[in-house]
């Protein structure tokens, strides 16, 4: 199941605003002019609609002012975001998991040691892979996992994605609009038995950690008749 978002203060979400601000500003050279201009024509604007109609067009200026500097951060912030991930290892599924709507992501479900990665996302539109890395070697990932995961997800759609700016590739910043265009086969309870049957697929066993108990270690001389042998 999806975990439940975490309530935000006033306090937080201020300084979350104060940040995006911030990085915003250092990635995107418009930035600054754009939210002076959202700012100051509908200040203007305001100030003559007050002048001639009366104070009651004060609050709707104020309101109209800050919607617009936030369309202006929204869409700017989103921008410099995208151009700040293309090309770093992991982007995709950080993305996905920053997206609204029920989307279950596992990042890195097949790699190689030259941070080639595979990630897996499920959600309405069905099975999702993200490839990011060589395409020469996210391809053969692709391929393994397609073929592991054909067995287990029945009838349900299943899309591969290789991320980059080559031809046939998704280029990062259309990620989302790609994904959201997607049509809804699956409903939310498909998605939910869905994901439980890949999670069993994907869940690799683990060591205990510590030493090994008593009752749990070879007998002794085990090792030497193995060795005779």
């Amino acid at each position: 199941m999806a975990k439940p978002q975490e309530k935000v203060s006033f306090g937080q979400r201020l300084k979350q605003i104060g940040m995006v601000f911030q990085f915003t500003a250092k990635q995107d050279r418009w930035f600054a002019p754009l939210t002076a201009g959202a700012v100051l024509i509908p200040l203007a604007l305001t100030v003559v609609a007050v002048l001639l109609w009366g104070w009651f067009w004060l609050p709707l200026g104020i309101l109209i002012t800050l919607l617009a500097v936030l369309i202006v951060l929204n869409l700017r912030s989103n921008k410099a975001m995208m151009n700040a991930a293309e090309g770093q290892p992991g982007a995709a599924a950080q993305i996905m998991e920053n997206m609204r709507g029920d989307w279950r992501v596992t990042p890195a479900v097949s790699a190689t040691t030259q941070m080639d990665m595979v990630h897996l996302v499920i959600g309405r539109p069905g099975v999702i892979l993200l490839a990011e890395g060589s395409p020469q070697r996210v391809r053969g990932l692709l391929g393994q996992e397609k073929r592991r995961l054909t067995k287990v997800i029945g009838s349900a759609p299943l899309y591969d994605y290789v991320i980059g700016q080559a031809e046939n590739e998704l280029p990062i910043r259309k990620l989302r609009m790609t994904l959201m265009r997607l049509p809804r086969s699956l409903s939310g309870k498909d998605v939910n038995a869905l994901d439980k049957r890949l999670k069993a697929l994907t869940a690799r066993p683990q060591m205990p950690k510590g030493a090994i108990p008593k009752n749990m270690r070879p007998q002794g001389g085990t090792f030497r008749q193995t060795r005779g042998r």
